[in-house]
């Protein structure tokens, strides 16, 4: 278990496409390995990530950002993803990223660790479970996304 380095950034991209492969959601993928290191490695670094290796291949990966959270008033961390290869599962290696991320928060003195997950991702939220996750069904995920983040960007020009 490690940080990401400047050189894994296209290994890394090769696992977030493995995520979205087992996610159904291939298509989904327009970004490219070139700015995921501009993201993690560039002069604004909007993404960490912890890398997951067994014989030193990466074999899963912890991708997460700080958010904040007004009513604790303190940062948090938003875990993006959280993937290991399925030949690799089950041997505790989802379990070791997700532990390091929380201590991550920990030491950055975070008041919480959030993320989502898929309604039907039933395996992974047994998981979460199980390492002590909530999983808020009265909270929803609003996205604005290519042209409709265009549109509501340019929305107070438009209308002022």
């Amino acid at each position: 278990m490690r940080f990401a380095e400047p050189t894994d950034y296209s290994v890394l991209f090769k696992l977030i496409q493995g995520l979205a492969e087992y996610e159904k959601l291939s298509h989904a993928v327009t970004g490219n390995a070139l700015e995921l290191k501009e993201h993690l490695f560039g002069s604004h670094r909007y993404v960490e990530a912890i890398l997951a290796e067994s014989a030193g291949k990466a074999v899963g990966f912890a991708l997460f950002f700080h958010n904040y959270s007004t009513f604790l008033t303190k940062p948090g961390i938003y875990l993006e993803d959280l993937f290991v290869l399925p030949e690799y599962r089950r041997k505790g290696i989802g379990k070791a990223l997700l532990t390091k991320v929380a201590q991550i928060a920990v030491e950055r003195d975070c008041g919480r660790l959030e993320w989502s997950v898929l309604d039907w991702n039933e395996s992974a939220q047994e998981f979460y479970r199980s390492m002590g996750a909530s999983i808020l069904d009265d909270w929803r995920i609003c996205r604005v996304t290519e042209d409709a983040l265009t549109q509501l960007g340019s929305f107070e020009r438009i209308h002022n």
